[in-house]
């Protein structure tokens, strides 16, 4: 099995006015963890789009005009990564998508592969989060210890407090995809783990 992990950069965070402007992933394998593939684009917008960024998201991602307007077209974008999950296999009973924030990711990723294409190409429709995940597990821990301040909304579930719950230092800033993804990968593999690599440690 493998898992397609994640993560975007856009503009803003209204997805029928913003748009992506960095799309990163990495495929694991999800037994061992090994690296099977990456990708990293900064993608380019038009000006019209540009100038309807929201200034707190920029501010956040640290993207000015000057480092998208050379980046690659939305369609060249699109393209390269359906040939990455192509050449890979991927595919609904092969992989699964791993994100922070998949409602995000998902919905700025299928402007530009729509809905349709990824259903004809048979991409996961399964698209986990770090924090439901986190979520679970922290349950199980305090009801086990019977401490109420380890209660995963007492302890927070963005990236980077999962991040401190597990000692893992946070994310470089500003944000960049590629950060996030390996940032992610990190979390997963303190909360989750990869259960090979586990035992290839004993």
């Amino acid at each position: 099995m493998l898992g397609i992990f994640l993560d975007t950069e856009t503009n803003g965070l209204n997805v029928q006015i913003h748009r992506v402007i960095e799309v990163a992933f990495k495929i694991l394998d999800i037994y061992s963890g090994h690296l099977i593939d990456q990708y990293q684009s900064i993608v380019f917008q038009p000006i019209e789009v540009w100038d309807k960024s929201d200034p707190i998201s920029l501010q956040v991602n640290g993207f000015h005009w000057e480092d998208i307007k050379g980046g690659k077209k939305e369609t060249e974008t699109a393209e390269e990564i359906v040939h990455y999950f192509t050449k890979n296999k991927i595919n609904r009973k092969s992989a699964v998508f791993i994100c922070q924030n998949p409602s995000f990711d998902r919905a700025f990723l299928s402007q530009m592969i729509s809905p349709d294409t990824q259903e004809a190409l048979n991409w996961p429709y399964h698209w986990l989060d770090l924090a439901s995940m986190f979520w679970a597990i922290a349950m199980k821990e305090a009801k086990e210890v019977k401490k109420e301040n380890m209660f995963p909304w007492e302890t927070g579930l963005s990236k980077d407090q999962i991040a401190a719950r597990c000692n893992i230092p946070f994310e470089e800033k500003p944000h960049k995809a590629m950060n996030g993804v390996n940032h992610l990968i990190e979390c997963y593999k303190a909360v989750v783990g990869f259960p090979y690599l586990e035992k290839n440690k004993e």
